[in-house]
């Protein structure tokens, strides 16, 4: 049974993560870089959206923060299951985009 498919939101947090741990902020960064800005939430969609994450098992609270972090910044990472759901909604998206229809509007083709 295929994974249901995530928020736009959600997959952003996830890829965010697939580096490494973050805080909600540098999560923040990641998604305005990654949209050039186009697509950024609100710090408050953002925490609510992370809670959600955590919740589902999709994240976690990082054990060993950096060194040098902030004792009032709370980390995040990718739980192994959070990975998974990441690789499944990339394959996902992956496959829609992978259609002649699409292609045909990506390319500027006009139809009938």
């Amino acid at each position: 049974m295929a994974a249901a498919p995530l928020t736009p939101l959600s997959f952003h947090i996830l890829l965010a993560l697939v580096g490494g741990s973050s805080h909600g902020y540098g999560v923040l960064k990641s998604i305005e870089t990654r949209t050039d800005g186009a697509d950024v939430p609100s710090t408050g969609a953002l925490y609510l959206a992370l809670q959600r994450l955590e919740r589902d098992g999709l994240i976690e609270p990082e054990p060993q923060p950096p060194a040098d972090a902030d004792a009032r910044r709370r980390y995040w990472r990718l739980s192994a299951q959070g990975r998974v759901a990441a690789r499944h909604e990339a394959d996902r998206m992956a496959a829609l985009l992978d259609d002649d229809a699409v292609r045909a509007l990506r390319s500027g083709a006009r139809g009938g």
